[in-house]
């Protein structure tokens, strides 16, 4: 959910947080990453067409070797090591940072609509969006904000509560119909093809702890937040079963290396980068355990638990 252009020149060129909602919000894109058959010649899978949409999560900003630099994607972000793995006969990853559900259909700078990427002999197709539908990267900076100003309460959570009412709650409630009108549309253009709809990995302490300054969240807002997550993962998975969809769990994966954690332990950068990779976004490490868990879920089979 990143909110530049940047790779190579480009990124010397620019900034990373301070503001955190720049950091966290749209680009464009050059050409989609296509993978012809003859790279991935023989082995299991040697005639699966992949087609991987979504946002940054996806997209893997800043993490070496970036192949796009409009929307910040890397040739080791999660799709391309599934790609690998799976020796697919043809990939194309138009993934992009900033992208919403919106971009699906319509175009996000020079790219073209993410969708035109499935076609109806499309084997496989990964989703991963939402984040930005409901706000996140502006969510992410108005916390850090108001976390300096009362480190120890709540303040975020009383920000977006009015009246009982938990707005970040409505946002993702207003997504999900959003993201079930994606999933159609896919199954509409490639009706034999395998859908995955990947959750979001964990980017906060899981036992609701905190580690301002280097996250500076208040302490009574980490939890806050940690269950906001939870509540986008859970909507993410109930609409993938809604639409005959399977949903991949990197939160779980992901367990104990949020962005509180040792430069050596984590697998979410925090809001300083220390490792290539955006703020509040996997690093390379991330991407390739979100890789594996799409790969796990391949692996069980179409349908199975």
């Amino acid at each position: 959910m990143v909110n530049d252009r940047q790779t190579g020149k480009a990124a010397s060129r620019r900034r990373w947080p301070v503001n955190v909602a720049a950091a966290l919000g749209g680009c464009t894109l050059i050409a989609a990453s296509t993978v012809p058959a003859a790279a991935h010649p023989g082995g299991p899978g040697n005639a699966m067409h992949y087609v991987s949409l979504g946002d940054s999560y996806t997209s893997g900003p800043l993490i070496p070797q970036q192949v796009d630099e409009n929307c910040a994607r890397s040739d080791h972000n999660y799709p391309s090591i599934v790609a690998t793995e799976r020796r697919a006969a043809a990939f194309k990853d138009v993934s992009c940072s900033g992208a919403t559900t919106e971009h699906m259909w319509t175009a996000q700078g020079t790219n073209g609509p993410q969708l035109n990427a499935v076609e109806r002999d499309t084997d496989l197709v990964t989703v991963q969006i939402g984040g930005n539908d409901m706000g996140f990267g502006s969510i992410i900076a108005t916390c850090a904000g108001l976390g300096f100003r009362d480190p120890a309460g709540n303040p975020c959570q009383r920000y977006y509560t009015s009246s009982g009412v938990d707005q970040l709650k409505v946002n993702i409630a207003q997504t999900e119909p959003k993201v079930s009108r994606v999933l159609q549309a896919v199954r509409a253009k490639a009706p034999h093809a395998r859908v995955l709809v990947v959750g979001y990995p964990d980017l906060l302490p899981d036992d609701g702890s905190g580690c301002f300054p280097v996250v500076p969240f208040a302490s009574k807002d980490f939890p806050y937040l940690r269950d906001t997550e939870k509540q986008l993962n859970a909507m993410l998975r109930q609409v993938a079963k809604q639409n005959h969809a399977e949903y991949v769990d990197t939160y779980g994966p992901t367990l104990g290396h949020d962005m509180c954690k040792s430069p050596a332990d984590r697998w979410i950068e925090p809001l300083q980068p220390t490792s290539p990779a955006a703020p509040a976004h996997p690093n390379a490490k991330g991407e390739n355990v979100m890789a594996h868990a799409v790969l796990e879920r391949l692996g069980k089979g179409r349908g199975q638990d």
